[in-house]
């Protein structure tokens, strides 16, 4: 991945690390990715595959916090939104370093939901 210029490994740290929105916005942490993923599709291939990823990655987050939430009901979602989060954050952070190295990160776990 010789040829991607900084500026693309830039915008590829940006789609995840964009995804910290969600911290002060409902929602944000999709919608982050997403913006950068609309924006950088046609012109910027790597940026554009980090940004899908990130939204990829975020779709999953937001469905098991979703489950965890039920799972509340139960006691056991609360110890499951403590285990997602801490593994978005950190799975986030590791995915915006590969990014700006210039390495296509693949988050484990994730629903491919957008191609």
């Amino acid at each position: 991945m010789n040829d991607i210029s900084q500026d693309e490994k830039t915008w590829g740290m940006l789609a995840h690390l964009s995804t910290l929105v969600g911290l002060l916005i409902p929602l944000g942490s999709v919608l982050g990715p997403l913006v950068v993923w609309l924006i950088k599709k046609d012109t910027m291939p790597f940026a554009a595959d980090q940004g899908k990823e990130a939204l990829n990655f975020n779709i999953t987050v937001l469905l098991a916090m979703i489950v965890s939430v039920v799972l509340s009901i139960v006691l056991i979602g609360f110890l499951l939104m403590a285990v997602v989060g801490i593994g978005w954050l950190v799975l986030t952070i590791m995915a915006a370093l590969a990014a700006n190295k210039g390495e296509e990160y693949r988050y484990p776990w994730t629903l491919r939901l957008v191609k």
